[in-house]
């Protein structure tokens, strides 16, 4: 093999090993912010995995709602009819968070089947529209009729 051939595949097996290096390291970090969701039957069932960083949502229990009177600890259940898992939360909860609603915390598993959740969402209603989309929709004519609104004649 003649000088050039070796400096031309010393040159591209130094880009396929510096490319596979980055392709690596890429998906390694994206697979550490991966947050899947998981619904309270499946987190009952063992599937979500115990210490990682998952997303869990239901809605919230009636009368499960415990606060701790000297600092901002919450302790409530979330269900989504069939199964509960427990919910603890430190920390400010979102303005629309209140019994029979539906919420989606971050957290993890711990070893007590407990989500510590280190982030509470409420979701707004099913009949929620931003008002941007509203108007494009408006505009478009293509608005979708609520159930319950009556016309005046």
């Amino acid at each position: 093999m003649n000088a050039k051939r070796k400096k031309r595949l010393i040159l591209v097996l130094f880009l396929v090993f510096g490319v596979a290096a980055a392709v690596s390291l890429a998906l390694y970090a994206l697979n550490q912010n991966i947050n899947l969701f998981y619904s309270p039957t499946q987190i009952n069932a063992g599937e979500a995995p115990e210490g990682a960083r998952i997303r869990a949502g239901g809605m919230v229990v009636d009368g499960s709602v415990i606060r701790d009177q000297n600092s901002l600890h919450v302790a409530f259940e979330i269900t989504d009819y069939d199964k509960t898992v427990p919910v603890e939360f430190t920390g400010i909860l979102p303005d629309l968070f209140r019994e029979g609603q539906g919420i989606v915390a971050q957290g993890s598993m711990d070893a007590n089947g407990v989500f510590q959740a280190d982030e509470v969402l409420a979701k707004h209603d099913e009949n929620y529209m931003p008002p941007e989309v509203a108007e494009a929709l408006k505009a478009s004519g293509n608005m979708p009729m609520p159930e319950k609104e009556t016309y005046n004649k």
